[in-house]
């Protein structure tokens, strides 16, 4: 098995949009491929191709500190921020608990370095709040969220460190 995160290209959306709506079925958590590709953005989005499909996907986008996209409508403002905000992450079920969630995080926060992010934040739902603690991330209870996110979201964010455009992801 070969794999490589890599930009996402037009041909990946559909797969991107698949694996989305297998991980959030039965939630309102589910955005579809239009509200996806408004939270992608160029150099801070990313899939994990598998010996040539989609097996998981990272998007990203600027926005302001504290604030995160609305779930019941695509992004239409380019926000400029120092804060990377990464909207979602999905790895398929088959391959979950190996380890490729947190090398995708590796990746986004050396792609974040090089770009001259100094913070990333997101919004833990659906009880991933323990793996983003395990991946340097810290609760900010005072950040108010959208309802969408659901009622056991937490916002949270991690600093990026100097010199991780540097190191190998």
């Amino acid at each position: 098995m070969t794999d490589v995160i890599r930009g996402i290209t037009e041909a990946d959306w559909p797969q991107v949009a698949a694996l989305e709506a297998g991980a959030y079925a039965g939630t309102p958590l589910t955005e579809g491929e239009a509200g996806l590709r408004s939270r992608a953005s160029a150099g801070t989005s990313f899939v994990l191709d598998l010996d040539g499909r989609v097996a998981g996907y990272v998007l990203a986008l600027p926005y302001p500190m504290f604030g995160c996209p609305d779930l019941t409508r695509p992004e239409r403002t380019a926000h400029r921020s120092p804060n990377l905000h990464l909207h979602d992450l999905v790895i398929g079920a088959p391959l979950r608990r190996r380890g490729l969630g947190s090398r995708l995080v590796r990746h986004l926060t050396h792609a974040a370095g090089a770009r001259g992010h100094r913070t990333i934040s997101l919004v833990a739902v659906a009880g991933k709040e323990a793996f983003w603690r395990a991946n340097g991330y810290r609760p900010h209870p005072e950040a108010r969220l959208p309802a969408g996110y659901g009622d056991d979201a937490v916002y949270m964010s991690a600093r990026v460190a100097a010199g991780a455009h540097r190191r190998a992801g």
